[in-house]
């Protein structure tokens, strides 16, 4: 089952980081729910993080769908605006591009910092990504990605930042998706990144490992072990898919007991009614219709092994050309006000 298939990255241009830290002192100043002032920037105000206790993350004040937000209330669409807020104002993953690694890690953990908050970084890059599917590409072979994750590490440095690394990585091989052939490297990369990040002061790092359609975690155990898990602070389940949370916690407990009880995460962002469960099933968790927005981001969760519920997938952007979508990750504001309408 390739659960998180068509994640896709979003590449980030390199002026971002300047523009992040132009947000990120417009949405800051040390409280919660603070506005910015720059009259400037349309945007400014409009976007606030979300309480620091119950939920630490950093809220993009720039994101497509604060963006959305503005361009709705432009065009008198305030109910659209409204339900689009939803998304705006929850912190979501930033996928970091293959380009510019360090000037993007670097602009989102300092923007983060100046909200006194942590940054939540998808790290998608692994040669051989997605086996040629929706979301292929990575990096061009082994030493492309070791120096690719030295920049991304260069560009968090000691500031806070949670991780999610290589979505499908480790299922993949073990589903057989990914050729034999390049199993050992990808294994070695992996447990190389871990390594890397975890050498950081302040960096969380959480490795995929699937999602609870996926049966079996006597099948993955072991290879998340290879990858270096019991060197991260945990692992990641339901990354871009749509498995509620109950279902999320109990695949989650049963393989952390297989591997010395390590804490996880959760990927809340589009689980609010479960799973689709008609038409394809080799393409049902692409863009699928009557989704819901799923528990907010928080790092009160209803487990105590489970760090965070967090919105990794960010809501909104698409899986990939499917059911009418446009590339993954690109923004589908369509698909995006249906989320939203649906978490009511």
């Amino acid at each position: 089952m390739y659960g998180t298939r068509g994640v896709g990255a979003r590449a980030v241009a390199v002026a971002v980081g300047a523009a992040l830290l132009i947000a990120g002192c417009s949405s800051s100043g040390g409280g919660d729910k603070d506005k910015g002032n720059d009259k400037d920037d349309p945007a400014a105000g409009r976007i606030t993080q979300q309480p620091k206790a119950s939920d630490p993350f950093w809220v993009n004040p720039d994101g497509n769908a604060a963006r959305q937000v503005v361009a709705y209330e432009r065009a008198g669409k305030r109910a659209e605006a409204g339900q689009i807020r939803k998304i705006a104002e929850q912190p979501t993953g930033e996928w970091i591009g293959p380009e510019n690694p360090q000037a993007e890690a670097r602009g989102f953990t300092e923007a983060a910092g100046k909200a006194d908050r942590t940054a939540i970084l998808v790290l998608y890059n692994i040669p051989h990504r997605d086996c040629g599917q929706f979301s292929q590409g990575g990096a061009a072979d082994g030493d492309a990605y070791r120096a690719w994750i030295d920049g991304v590490a260069q560009g968090i440095g000691d500031r806070r930042a949670a991780v999610i690394l290589e979505p499908d990585a480790v299922l993949h091989m073990v589903d057989g998706c990914t050729p034999n052939q390049f199993h050992e490297e990808r294994y070695n990369l992996l447990k190389g990144a871990i390594g890397t990040l975890k050498a950081l002061k302040n960096t969380k790092v959480y490795l995929d490992a699937g999602n609870a359609g996926w049966q079996h975690p006597d099948q993955i155990f072991q290879p998340l072990r290879q990858a270096g898990v019991d060197r991260a602070d945990g692992f990641a389940v339901n990354v871009s898919n749509f498995y509620s949370t109950q279902d999320s916690i109990a695949y989650g407990k049963q393989l952390s007991a297989k591997i010395g009880g390590k804490h996880f995460v959760i990927d809340t962002s589009r689980n609010g009614n479960g799973p689709y469960t008609t038409g394809d099933p080799q393409q049902r968790w692409c863009n699928p219709p009557g989704r819901a927005l799923g528990e907010a981001p928080t790092t009160t969760t209803a487990d105590p092994l489970v760090d965070a519920y967090l919105w990794v997938k960010r809501p909104g952007e698409s899986d990939g050309t499917c059911k009418g979508g446009p590339k993954a990750g690109d923004w589908w504001a369509a698909y995006a006000l249906k989320l939203a309408e649906a978490s009511d």
